[in-house]
């Protein structure tokens, strides 16, 4: 779906209206600003990285989210290479935040928060192995949070099915596309960000119990 949606915004048929869309909570966009001393770096996939972007720049502490690819073998894949299913990756963002302000287990609650974690190979309307739902880690420490996390949803008797979320080190992330930063912000009146990607936004900042930047 979202890739037809591309094609039609490349080819000017989604008209772009930088009001439409936009609810009652703000978009916030990354910051280009020099990181705060003993920042630290996280990385989620979780579907769509539009939606993801926006989840987490909204969160109190998190300087930037870079959309891009990881958990696959293909070096420097590009956004067909991996919409292709083939490359192992999953579209994924990168979180660069203040330790100090969120910790990383905040992070991953808000990304357990933001999806639906026992959809197999897709979330929502996005289907197959790119769109899968994975936590990464660098260390063993936040693999032992991401695993208390995942042990702390099954005892809560929420879901019905087995939580689908991969837990896999991080061995490379690669930047999408400059057009895919900040897609939400800049094209909100584009289609699939209002039917989807805003939505989805909207339900998490209604029912997360973060600290949110406004």
């Amino acid at each position: 779906m979202k890739q037809l949606l591309l094609l039609l915004l490349a080819a000017g048929v989604i008209a772009c209206n930088p009001q439409a869309g936009m609810g009652q909570y703000q978009i916030h966009v990354g910051s280009s600003k020099a990181p705060a001393s003993g920042e630290a770096v996280a990385t989620f996939a979780e579907g769509c990285f539009w939606h993801s972007e926006i989840i987490f720049q909204s969160l109190k502490g998190v300087r930037d989210a870079v959309s891009g690819y990881a958990g696959g073998s293909t070096k420097h894949p590009s956004y067909e290479d991996v919409s292709s299913g083939r490359t192992g990756h999953a579209e994924s963002v990168q979180v660069y935040y203040d330790p100090k302000v969120i910790s990383f287990r905040t992070l991953v609650q808000a990304f357990f928060a933001s999806q639906d974690p026992t959809q197999v190979d897709g979330q929502g309307p996005d289907r197959g192995t790119q769109y899968r739902s994975i936590a990464f880690y660098r260390s063993a420490a936040e693999k032992q949070i991401i695993e208390e996390e995942i042990a702390k949803l099954k005892a809560s008797g929420r879901y019905q099915k087995p939580i689908a979320t991969q837990v896999l080190p991080l061995t490379a992330f690669y930047p999408a596309e400059r057009y895919h930063q900040e897609f939400v912000s800049q094209h909100p009146g584009q289609s699939y960000v209002q039917h989807v990607s805003l939505p989805d936004y909207y339900a998490f900042r209604k029912s997360f119990k973060g600290v949110f930047k406004d």
